[in-house]
């Protein structure tokens, strides 16, 4: 327990950044899914432009790979990357992190506790002890599809279910008897990455400022422009360009903006790219046919996806929020 409360000190800690403005939950915002509900992308040090949209660390713990890449398999080294980022947090080296942490003085007696000294893999596994606990399952489908209770799902879930199947969806969100991760945790080219990487211009953001209001502007940070080429840009493989990894579709509801760019704002825009059969381009994975559905069925299809959504989520929303937050 103490090694877990020492991660998620560090996690909202925003002395971790090279200026002491940005925490880790900052782009994983606890009440948005740990995800970034406003903006596409977050927005990094200095209101530099990230070019991927934040994914959620709910169950990360079952995550084979990490990133959108998949360029980590681990999150004691995953932790690193955006500690590390010019464009994240900004921190010119490893040890400048580590004599960071080292000159305050409560993490000293945190660290002697738990892990004994602060050092480059102490850190790692006290991030990662955190993370390992954001777990969330037990969802109206699970208790359903697992638990047999006939009354968890309404008849519009189980017809959304039922689509999800007949049109393909679970061949790389998978659902079987014995796990529902819904990823086949594979790298897969939708066509989103070739068409913005083909079609470069000055992109907007669109900023969420409260429940009803919403304002569109030019970016104008630094890198507005990206050729984000996904998996190849680990692999090196021509194969692997607009690649990028399947996600779970677990507690899918609370993490909007979607896609690895956060191009699409709710889950019927999702629903209806797919419809269309993407957008067709070379190399486009050969699954993503046009289908049909009506209006109904979408909006079924969408139930079934709300109904992923833990039972868990306000639980770990308030531990979180006991955690300090860590500045000058």
């Amino acid at each position: 327990m103490a090694l877990i409360e020492l991660g998620k000190t560090l996690f909202f800690d925003r002395r971790l950044s090279v200026n002491s403005t940005l925490s880790c939950a900052m782009c994983h915002i606890p009440e948005q899914g740990f995800a970034q509900n406003q903006l596409a992308t977050p927005v990094g040090l200095e209101g530099r432009a990230v070019k991927r949209n934040s994914p959620t660390l709910l169950n990360v713990a079952f995550q084979k790979t990490l990133f959108h890449d998949g360029r980590e398999f681990t999150l004691e080294n995953q932790v690193w990357s955006p500690l590390l980022s010019a464009r994240e947090m900004g921190n010119r080296s490893i040890g400048l992190v580590i004599e960071r942490i080292q000159s305050i003085e409560n993490y000293q007696e945190m660290f002697a506790l738990t892990l004994g000294q602060i050092d480059v893999l102490t850190i790692g596994q006290a991030l990662a002890a955190y993370e390992r606990t954001l777990l969330a399952g037990d969802s109206p489908f699970d208790r359903w599809f697992y638990g047999g209770d006939k009354d968890a799902v309404s008849s519009e879930v189980i017809e959304g279910y039922a689509l999800f199947n007949r049109h393909g969806c679970s061949a790389c969100h998978l659902i079987d008897k014995h796990q529902a991760m819904l990823t086949d945790h594979l790298f897969h080219n939708t066509g989103i990455g070739f068409t913005r990487s083909m079609s470069p211009k000055a992109g907007t953001q669109v900023i969420q400022l409260t429940d009803t209001i919403m304002i569109e502007t030019e970016e104008q940070f630094e890198g507005e422009v990206f050729n984000d080429l996904g998996r190849y840009e680990v692999t090196g493989l021509s194969d692997d360009r607009w690649r990028f990894r399947t996600p779970s579709l677990r507690n899918v509801a609370l993490t909007r903006p979607y896609m690895h760019d956060g191009s699409m704002a709710s889950l019927e825009d999702v629903i209806r790219y797919y419809m269309q059969g993407g957008f067709n381009t070379p190399n486009q994975d050969k699954r993503i046919m046009p289908f049909s559905l009506t209006d109904k069925e979408v909006h079924h299809l969408v139930t079934f996806l709300v109904s992923l959504t833990s039972s868990h989520i306000g639980e770990l929303v308030t531990s979180a929020r006991q955690a300090p937050i860590g500045d000058n």
